[in-house]
């Protein structure tokens, strides 16, 4: 599988292949009563914070949303019908942005290879005629998958503090760009940014209507800021590890691979007494 994006057109192609399965990562106050008022036909539901994430009590353990372990996931794909096997194709309604784009980097950390991301998301595939139901598929629960480990690169708090104003090290910041300077907060208790991390606002991803960039024109963003670095030198975070997974989704999408993703984000470091960067803007 070539794209980790799939438009609804191309999807509308294979809705009757029996590998398919569609899944709900819609992320709203109450995820379920989002679903349950209506999603895409036969699409099954994602819980972002439950089957996604394991949110501890206290943030400053692994930020608001800390990676599950690799055992339970196994367990809730397993719950899902997902198998080797399966081609997923995932949608949430921000193109990515929510946790559609979060599942595909997990799915992808496991070794699965058949995921893609629904181009433009809930409102496209509304806009492309796809039907709206309120009922639930019924699962087909198979035995958990079968991977031991995270294999996509994944760095530690400390990593991060190591490694942040070390010319040979990118750390990526994909905030926008009021929350970077510290204009304001609206999410998490400190307003600011990790000292040395470059600031590429995950919305400079897309066009004006919200589809993502040509991977030319991705490649044109971020290969000068790359030069000649591995992606085990460049991190990429967010405010909890969701969205960053929407950059790391653009640079496989524009070639440029799968880097290295800072789960903990700022929701972890605001919280553990590390340095605070700001500017003025």
């Amino acid at each position: 599988m070539n794209s980790p994006l799939i438009s609804p057109s191309e999807l509308k192609l294979k809705l009757d292949h029996p590998n398919l399965l569609l899944l709900d990562a819609r992320y709203s106050p109450n995820p379920r009563q989002t679903y349950e008022k209506g999603h895409l036909a036969g699409a099954i539901f994602v819980d972002p914070n439950e089957d996604l994430a394991d949110i501890k009590e206290n943030f400053a353990e692994g930020g608001r949303h800390p990676l599950p372990e690799v055992s339970d996931f196994c367990e809730t794909l397993g719950r899902l019908g997902i198998n080797p096997e399966s081609h997923l194709v995932i949608y949430d309604d921000q193109n990515g942005a929510n946790a559609a784009a979060r599942m595909w980097w997990m799915l992808r950390a496991l070794g699965h290879q058949k995921v893609q991301v629904l181009e433009g998301g809930y409102q496209a595939a509304l806009a492309a005629g796809f039907s709206v139901s309120k009922d639930s598929p019924t699962l087909t629960p198979t035995s958990a998958y079968p991977a031991s480990e995270w294999t996509l690169g994944i760095a530690s708090m400390d990593d991060v503090e190591a490694v942040a104003q070390d010319k040979n090290y990118l750390v990526i910041d994909v905030r926008s760009a009021e929350r970077y300077r510290g204009d304001h907060e609206p999410i998490d208790l400190i307003a600011g940014h990790i000292p040395g991390a470059e600031n590429m606002p995950l919305t400079d991803n897309m066009d004006a209507s919200g589809r993502f960039h040509s991977p030319e024109q991705i490649r044109e963003r971020y290969l000068p800021l790359f030069g000649e670095m591995d992606n085990e030198h460049i991190i990429v975070h967010c405010g909890s590890g969701v969205s960053a997974c929407h950059t790391l989704l653009a640079l496989d999408y524009a070639g440029l691979g799968i880097p290295t993703l800072y789960v903990g984000s700022w929701s972890e470091w605001s919280r553990n007494d590390k340095p605070i960067g700001k500017t003025l803007g």
